[in-house]
């Protein structure tokens, strides 16, 4: 499989359901992603999707365009750069950075709808030439 310049492009609407279904699910039930009371009083001033749910949305993009080799042997660096609220709806871009010794490096971002981004990352997979 040829290694792509650009990632197949991964898009998500977030919604409360969501951050509701992720916190059972992780177990994290911080208020500031679930109590609409909670959060107004923090400086978001409105409940924020989990960190760890924006950054499986990288995952997804990464597995989604190289499955096995990303689950099993793929690494990440990421940095938060914004929060991510319900209502907005996030893109996750990736493009090729190199390759070096049949490995690929991609920079990627999770975006919102107003440009902004909320996460960049670098991901690395190994590839078969």
């Amino acid at each position: 499989m040829p290694t792509p310049e650009a990632l197949t492009e991964v898009t998500h609407k977030v919604t409360q359901s969501q951050l509701a279904k992720y916190a059972n699910a992780s177990g994290d039930h911080n208020p500031l992603h679930l109590d609409q009371t909670f959060a107004a009083k923090t400086p978001y001033g409105r409940t924020i999707a989990h960190g760890m749910l924006v950054l499986a949305f990288v995952s997804e993009a990464m597995a989604k365009n190289f499955g096995r080799a990303w689950m099993c042997e793929g690494k990440m660096k990421a940095k938060f750069r914004a929060p991510v609220y319900p209502g907005d709806t996030v893109i996750t871009t990736g493009t090729l950075k190199l390759t070096l010794d049949a490995t690929a490096t991609y920079d990627l971002v999770v975006r919102k709808q107003d440009g902004s981004d909320v996460l960049t990352a670098e991901a690395t997979v190994p590839i078969k030439s």
